[in-house]
């Protein structure tokens, strides 16, 4: 039957599917436990039966049994960390595409959250597995195999353990209590030093132009320094503890081998068993003194498994959406509202329109008006909204994202490349089809621009296309978003870094998607593009005010405007 731990969450439920691996472990566990008993039986041999006898074969075959057990122990141990790095490998490729996704969508929908954290914490999950301080909380529950054995060869001795024991778990627990909670600030301090300089190195040029960068420094000095203290305050903590747990581990040692020194004079014990008895007391509580030492591995593990358990339960899996068909490419909304957190106002507002199918609209208004949230509630990227986004009469939620990628093409008003070859960019990352980048760079007009770089397609562009011009960007991120000649194209701001000749280009572009029966949706507030418009939707504070056919919308603004004057 299945612990209730084990189906609390994906990731404990994942850990379920190894059970069978830990299973051998703790097999594998038994037999290097077991043989940890070999010096102990080798010592009373050697100073029982050989000393008496005297033999050398006796000793000699004695001796061979060891180095034999000795080798078993080995490859038993081996064994176990072999199969937990396996396991540890096997789980982070049974959650590395879920930790990618859930993070991707933490992203996507605005969290406060760290989301390249999550990867930082399957690692630790991985990394923990893999190491000796799991093995440690198997080797434990042998700990009171070894003190049955001393009860063996003497009950004071085995008393006597019994309270060294307590005392070792008296240490382990107070590490616990003092040190956890340190350990969690120190790493949260540093999380925010290191989010701090992330957030500013994305805008280091203009940091840099208007020396912004002595102030920003003097806010990440505070940071820093307060990671450094509880960093500090935190490793204080965890070396006091070990030190303690060191000097109560090696005064029990001496104390056991004291005790037994006395029994051996007042007769009631032999030398051997002195001997024995102390290595015993030494491998019972190794387990708990390798606790102690690796509990900050273990906290780190424990609060990255809260984390992640917390991520996939604020974004689970989503199941694949039901096929559909090619989209045809109608959009309808209905009753859309976004907002956002921190503000009062919807950004959008109760907007229910509709952008028919082959028909390019322009969407024009002032900044602030809401065009670029409507742009991003259209193809789905805007996680905070009610109503309906509806495609071909079906919620945009409904699709499958893989399903409809390729028949959307999206330029958002920040271009954002990625590193890699422009074909690669332009392709969207999918396996390249030479004939439809070449066309996609033809119908933006930096084909010829392409082909006068030193690799041509193959060019690198670095990280966000740092080598290339805004323009040059923009035509780019342009050609990416008609690769493959999508259904339905969305363009935030196309002509924002254009000069003449590329806005000519885009223009000629729309021209020819109107042509072909695309959908196309231009969010603007230059009124060039106007030329190629069917259908014009104004908008202003949220919602909107304008709808229909571009020359109706023209004349009614025209008449609007000579009226107030």
């Amino acid at each position: 039957m299945k612990p209730e731990f084990f189906d609390r969450s994906v990731l404990s439920r994942q850990l379920w599917e190894f059970r069978r691996e830990f299973v051998w472990v703790g097999i594998f566990s038994l037999i290097a436990n077991v043989l940890m008993l070999t010096p102990t039986i080798y010592m009373l041999q050697l100073y029982g039966r050989v000393m008496k006898s005297g033999s050398e074969l006796t000793l000699l075959m004695v001796t061979m049994f060891l180095v034999l057990f000795y080798a078993v122990m080995a490859f038993a141990e081996w064994l176990r960390s072999r199969i937990m790095v396996r396991a540890g490998v096997r789980l982070d490729e049974a959650l590395n595409s879920l930790v990618f996704k859930a993070s991707f969508e933490a992203y996507l929908n605005q969290t406060r959250r760290n989301v390249t954290e999550a990867f930082s914490d399957l690692t630790n999950i991985r990394q923990f597995l893999t190491s000796n301080g799991i093995i440690a909380f198997f080797d434990t529950p042998w700990t009171p195999i070894y003190i049955a054995v001393i009860f063996l060869l003497s009950p004071f001795l085995g008393f006597l353990s019994i309270l060294f024991a307590v005392i070792q778990l008296g240490v382990t627990w107070q590490t616990h209590r003092l040190s956890v909670r340190e350990i969690e600030k120190a790493a949260e301090s540093g999380n925010d030093s290191y989010r701090y300089v992330q957030s500013k190195l994305r805008n280091i040029e203009p940091i840099h132009a208007m020396g912004m960068g002595g102030n920003l420094r003097k806010q990440w000095f505070i940071l820093h320094d307060a990671s450094l203290a509880a960093a500090e305050s935190s490793l204080d903590r965890q070396h006091r503890q070990q030190s303690f747990a060191k000097f109560v581990r090696y005064s029990m040692q001496s104390l056991t081998l004291g005790a037994g020194a006395f029994l051996v004079i007042d007769g009631k014990m032999p030398v051997g068993s002195m001997i024995a008895a102390n290595v015993l007391m030494s491998k019972a509580l190794q387990p708990l003194d390798l606790v102690v030492a690796t509990w900050k591995p273990f906290v780190q593990a424990r609060t990255a498994f809260m984390r992640l358990e917390k991520l996939f339960e604020d974004f689970p899996e989503r199941l694949a959406g039901a096929k559909h068909q090619d989209p045809f490419g109608e959009i309808r909304l209905e009753g859309l509202t976004a907002t956002v957190e921190g503000r009062q106002t919807p950004i959008l507002d109760s907007i229910t329109t509709m952008f028919p199918a082959g028909k390019v609209t322009v969407v024009l208004g002032p900044s602030g008006s809401g065009k670029s949230t409507l742009a991003r509630c259209i193809v789905g990227v805007w996680p905070q909204r009610t109503g309906q986004v509806l495609i071909d009469g079906e919620p945009v939620e409904s699709w499958d994202r893989m399903e409809l990628g390729p028949h959307i093409g999206y330029l958002p008003q920040d271009v954002e490349l990625f590193e890699g070859s422009i074909a690669e960019n332009i392709a969207r990352f999918a396996e390249i089809d030479s004939v439809k980048v070449i066309e996609a760079a033809k119908s933006t007009g930096i084909h010829e621009m392409i082909l006068r770089l030193p690799r041509g397609y193959d060019t690198p562009i670095g990280e966000a296309g740092g080598m290339l011009s805004g323009g040059q960007r923009q035509r780019l991120g342009l050609a990416r978003a008609l690769y493959g000649k999508p259904a339905i194209i969305v363009l935030d701001e196309p002509n924002a870094n254009l000069d003449d000749a590329g806005e000519r280009s885009l223009l000629e572009a729309v021209k020819n998607l109107r042509k072909e029966g695309k959908t196309v949706i231009l969010v603007t507030h230059r009124p060039s593009v106007l030329a190629v418009a069917d259908l014009v939707v104004l908008m202003q504070g949220g919602g909107i005010v304008r709808c229909g056919a571009r020359d109706e919308v023209l004349a009614a603004m025209r008449a609007e405007s000579a009226k107030n004057a």
